[in-house]
């Protein structure tokens, strides 16, 4: 049995729109997981269905061997983590040290532990000197990242990242590989929506493809990128490098620029780049 299954899931809104349609998905425990995909595919619903936000019209949720179906979001959110697409939709403190403390407290969390795993989720997502600063005066950025870390902060076991990357410079992407990194070296499992294909080549071995309310992939990060067919179903785009690489003729499945350089210097092994001078005083 897996740690997460989605059995024949569908789900229709109160005004009739078909959201999601006799989706299945199996995803394990401690398994780093995106979902791609074109605006409208359902992937922000399937998300809120296993975050417990919405429930299903049809079919099961199965969490840790519990059917979530009974369970309130609240509850719910006690084991799923998820962090909101836009971060106005989420953050309603004054600043951000209660923003980020607020569930926290809510549970009764002992003072000293509190102020403790506040100050590690604000470390770990580059807040450390913004924390008595009011969200709503940060840039989009930033208040992604106090909402990330006040869904971090809660320790859920699962972590649901909704377009992390939106707003974010190179900076911020950095940052926000960092946290994944962290999480999934605590065994957590993470699942990102992303329309960043190189984000998503650079920190994620599986993907979830949907299309049309509906899962039409579910494969290695490399498989999807390299399968056209997909692709074009889901109106995606491979990573720049693996496009570059597409038209060079090379037949090997690159995804990062690093896989790359590996590629030429594997091609070229006689070669000695230039070394960078250094001009150091002294």
């Amino acid at each position: 049995m897996s740690y997460i299954e989605l059995k024949d899931v569908s789900f229709t809104y109160p005004n009739g729109n078909v959201a999601l349609e006799n989706v299945s998905l199996d995803l394990e425990k401690g398994e780093r997981v995106a979902i791609i995909g074109q605006n409208g595919a359902g992937k922000t619903t399937m998300v809120k269905l296993i975050n417990g936000l919405l429930k299903p019209s049809k079919g099961e949720i199965i969490i840790d061997g519990k059917n979530i179906r009974k369970l309130s979001a609240a509850k719910n959110s006690r084991q799923v983590g998820y962090s909101f697409q836009n971060p106005d939709d989420q953050i309603f403190n004054k600043d951000v040290y209660s923003e980020i403390a607020f569930g926290l407290k809510r549970m009764k969390v002992e003072k000293a532990e509190l102020e403790d795993r506040v100050q590690a989720a604000a470390r770990l997502c580059n807040l450390g000197r913004l924390l008595d600063e009011n969200p709503y005066d940060l840039s989009l950025s930033k208040r992604k990242f106090v909402a990330i870390a006040s869904v971090i902060v809660m320790d859920t076991k699962i972590v649901i990242l909704d377009e992390p990357t939106a707003g974010q410079d190179k900076a911020g992407i950095e940052c926000l590989a960092g946290i994944i990194d962290s999480l999934g070296r605590k065994g957590k499992t993470v699942v990102a929506i992303s329309h960043d294909m190189e984000f998503v080549a650079d920190n994620f071995k599986r993907c979830v493809v949907m299309a049309q309310k509906h899962k039409i992939a579910d494969d290695g990060t490399k498989t999807v990128f390299w399968n056209p067919g997909i692709l074009a179903e889901a109106k995606l785009k491979q990573p720049h490098i693996s496009s570059l690489c597409n038209k060079l003729g090379i037949e090997e499945r690159i995804l990062s620029i690093d896989e790359f350089v590996r590629y030429v210097e594997a091609q070229c092994p006689n070669h000695n780049p230039p070394q960078k001078e250094l001009n150091i005083e002294k």
